[in-house]
């Protein structure tokens, strides 16, 4: 065994004493990554094999009629205020909505204990956003206002205890909204729903342990059983899940990046041979470019806008495409300036940092041939400035594939990009002008490109434009998918995916001598479409939301109803837990902020950033009185009952002490030799990374432009294009409260954001109730009761908030090559509800059904 202090238990959980410079980068210098080769978990991602079935739609109107515990949040209004749309993010503002927030829910010395330590090196990491903390110094408050959320949440002590369940029932608590939901308090005992039963009751560790392993070995094949993972879960009982799943017998294990960046990793993989982004934080602040496509850093990564905000103090020029006009993307008064007094004036009473230098308000899946547009313009500023553009010897030396995609462009008209885009050639051009002076160019996107009907393509579109400028592999310049939960890539570096490499499975098998399932798994919409179908018996999911999270929410529902027993291991209490089938486990677990004492002392986790770098993560509160459980020891708890001798893992150990796991993972895992090591070292350690070295492990050993199809959407006459969205306060299906103060709604959720031009041509009027329909394949889902606000977005297009809008995205609607559900991509039509004269929307603040 790799010499670690699991085989000291005086040293388990303890850091090296080190200096945080060990493992600190300069500016502009590139990290200390090891030569080991990365493991690629996006090998085969082309799903080629995936179920294209189109599945029929379920009856949205009379669902909410028909079953008495709803899928949907409630229809109710809580009372709609409308203010003027932001125009600067963050500010004073966001630093009393984040003390107020966290003291509220855990009091004022409990949580600025907490926050205190959020994100430092000595402390535990954030639970939402993936964003990366600074190599180097760290502020005292290294947290955004989503993350001071997310941590009052996860701290939060009211209780919700059996007495709590014996009060609602599944029905009742289905009438509650997504907030009331969440912030009803932390679960702390094992919860069981019975056959027939309307209420949970409470359940003994062991009983529940042995119920799910009675029930998983009661399948005809281990295929009949789901595994999902959020991306919440740490590096280390994730390794043992998929651990676990494997050794049980399958691959189903669909995870919350199926329905996010999947569509990234498709796109990246055969491109540049890794499906992770090739960029530093350092090299945010080296950038002399940042293009931020399909993505609102304001709310869903508040701490990217102080590095763009010091990249702009460094001269860097901003690009912003994205349909919404958003704040974040406008102007930045940085929290962090207030402590300083040569700053803390000027912040407090100016317009903070502009941000974006050309902001292209593009239509909804456009992007595509909006990159096509950009390096149409990059190749015409070529011919007239040679060898002063492009890179050609980087494309001689490292890439295939140049010339066609050269004739491809060449074949691309500015009239079908102008149409399509809603943007004209001297739009595109002022931008394009930046990028072709410039060779530090960096593209950072999020979902509001991976969920694209053309995701995977607009994707490598703009890997084509990095090939083209040479901007990949060198300081200031690379690729940068932003992940929206905050481990959801170490997941799949663990090994959390339903498609394996054979060179993961063989290191699995070698290790612990069994022999491990080849075929591949279900993703999350074909587990879906399988527990429809009523093949799928047991569903277990790791944290979470999958009913909330997945496209098409009432045929999700519809299949959940379908299921023998669901197994739920989570902190807190959400709509997902309502619909079940005939039984359902409840398992109450750990929180990062919770300290987590096992037989060998303070364990702590490991957590991996958008940007490859692994570090520690180690609780600071007393978890609150119950019967809470580690995630790790609920997995070794369910492996040990469903195992038992057919397994040759030390499950008690890992229980005791969270250093086994890691020797395991440093043994079978390329990248994390002497993890026990190097996960001590402050700040943590960076993961090997091919392309950010200019090796481009793909199967030709080559960088390839790829030639990509585009395929025109035409709209019939009335329709519009929806794209699903966050308000400012939620993080992912977790909803903190019902405002978004950036776009000027308050105290209501159930809203559409349209074009006024849109909302004249159908006679809507402003605060007006809508109803909307969406269409797909002669199929019709319908939403009820939405407030129509007027807004900034493109002539064409609408956008509703998530999950309130999942119910109209068609469980067979998915992008090309990664099967990731087209969220923003959904044709709909909208009709006023009829109401009896004098009907007003209510503007008073109220609870829709409190807890």
């Amino acid at each position: 065994m790799e010499k670690s202090p699991a085989s000291d238990p005086t040293k388990a959980g303890k850091t090296e004493q080190q200096t945080a410079s060990d493992n600190v980068p300069k500016s502009g210098e590139r990290p200390d990554q090891g030569k080991a080769p990365a493991m690629n978990p996006w090998e085969n991602s082309n799903k080629d094999d995936a179920d294209k079935r189109i599945m029929d739609a379920p009856d949205t109107v009379e669902a909410r009629q028909q079953n008495p515990i709803l899928a949907q949040p409630p229809m109710e209004f809580t009372g709609l205020t409308l203010g003027k749309p932001a125009t600067v993010a963050a500010g004073i503002t966001a630093v009393l909505k984040s003390g107020s927030f966290a003291f509220s829910e855990d009091g004022p010395i409990r949580g600025t204990h907490a926050l205190l330590k959020l994100n430092q090196k000595n402390g535990f990491d954030c639970s939402s956003c993936a964003w990366p903390d600074p190599d180097g110094h760290r502020s005292v408050a290294e947290f955004c206002e989503n993350g001071a959320k997310a941590t009052a949440s996860d701290s939060q002590d009211e209780r919700v205890d059996p007495d709590f369940f014996a009060k609602h029932s599944l029905a009742d608590l289905s009438r509650m909204t997504d907030r009331d939901l969440n912030n009803a308090g932390r679960l702390t005992h094992p919860m069981v729903l019975r056959p027939g039963a309307t209420h949970y009751t409470p359940i003994s560790w062991p009983e529940a342990f042995q119920l799910a392993a009675d029930e998983l070995n009661a399948l005809a094949s281990p295929d009949d059983a789901i595994f999902y993972t959020s991306g919440k879960v740490p590096n280390e009982p994730a390794y043992l899940y998929q651990l676990f799943v494997r050794q049980f017998g399958t691959n189903n294990m669909p995870d919350c990046s199926n329905m996010c960046h999947e569509s990234s990793g498709a796109a990246m993989s055969p491109t540049t041979g890794l499906g992770k982004g090739s960029v530093t934080l350092n090299d945010i602040y080296e950038a002399e470019v940042i293009i931020v496509i399909g993505q609102n850093p304001g709310t869903n990564h508040p701490r990217m806008l102080s590095a763009l905000q010091k990249a702009k103090r460094n001269g860097a020029k901003i690009i912003s495409i994205n349909p919404l006009q958003e704040a974040g993307l406008l102007h930045f008064k940085n929290p962090q300036d207030f402590m300083n007094p040569l700053l803390a004036l000027g912040t407090l009473l100016g317009n903070g940092t502009p941000i974006t230098d050309v902001y292209l308000q593009v239509r909804i899946n456009s992007d595509q041939l909006v990159i096509r547009g950009l390096m149409k313009c990059l190749l015409e500023a070529e011919q007239l400035n040679p060898n002063q553009v492009l890179d050609h010897a980087f494309i001689r030396k490292y890439t295939t594939g140049y010339e066609e995609v050269i004739e491809t462009l060449h074949n691309t008209s500015w009239a079908d990009i102008e149409e399509a885009s809603g943007l004209t050639k001297a739009e595109i051009q002022e931008a394009a002008n930046l990028i072709a002076r410039h060779k530090k160019v960096i593209t950072c996107w999020a979902m509001g490109l991976t969920q694209q009907k053309n995701g995977v393509y607009t994707i490598q579109e703009i890997i084509n434009m990095h090939f083209m400028k040479g901007a990949i592999g060198t300081a200031g310049a690379g690729l940068c998918p932003v992940r929206g939960h905050s481990n959801v890539q170490g997941d799949r570096t663990m090994g959390v995916w339903e498609r394996p490499t054979d060179d993961f499975l063989d290191s699995l098998e070698k290790e612990f001598n069994f022999q491990s399932p080849r075929e591949h798994g279900l993703d999350t919409v074909d587990s879906v479409k399988a527990m429809h179908d009523g093949k799928i018996k047991v569903f277990m999911a790791m944290g979470g939301n999958m009913l909330s999270a997945c496209s098409d929410t009432e045929f999700v529902a519809e299949a959940m109803r379908k299921l023998r027993l669901s197994i739920h291991v989570t902190p807190k209490l959400n709509r997902g837990h309502l619909t079940n089938g005939e039984m359902a486990l409840l398992l109450p677990c750990y929180t990062r902020v919770d300290i987590d004492m096992q037989k060998s002392g303070q364990q702590f986790m490991s957590c991996e950033n958008s940007m490859g770098v692994v570090s520690m993560s180690k609780g600071v509160l007393e978890p609150l009185q119950g019967e809470m459980l580690s995630e790790v020891a609920i997995v070794c708890g369910i492996a040990i009952a469903t195992l038992g001798e057919r397994t040759s893992v030390d499950w008690v150990g890992c229980t005791e002490n969270y250093d086994l796991i890691r020797d395991y993972v440093a043994r079978t895992i390329p990248g994390f030799e002497q993890f026990n090591e190097k996960i001590r070292r402050p700040g943590g350690f960076y993961l090997p990374n091919g392309p950010r070295e200019r090796t481009f492990t793909t199967e030709n050993g080559k960088a390839n432009f790829t030639c990509t199809p585009y395929e025109k959407h035409v709209l019939e006459p009335g329709q519009l294009v929806l794209m699903t969205i966050r308000s400012h306060d939620q993080f992912n299906t977790t909803v903190y409260d019902y405002n978004d103060r950036y776009r000027g709604v308050y105290n209501e959720r159930r809203v559409i954001f349209m074009n006024p031009e849109d909302m004249a041509d159908r006679g809507i009027q402003e605060k007006q109730q809508v109803n909307i329909t969406s269409h797909f394949e002669d199929q019709e889902r319908h939403a009820e009761k939405f407030i129509v606000v007027p807004y900034n977005i493109p002539k064409g297009n609408c956008a509703v908030y998530f999950p309130e809008g999942n119910v109209l995205v068609p469980i067979g609607s998915v992008a090309y090559k990664s099967n990731t559900p087209t969220s923003k991509f959904v044709v709909v039509t909208v009709a006023p509800v009829e109401m009896p004269i004098g009907t007003q929307i209510p503007t008073f603040h109220q609870v829709a059904v409190p807890a």
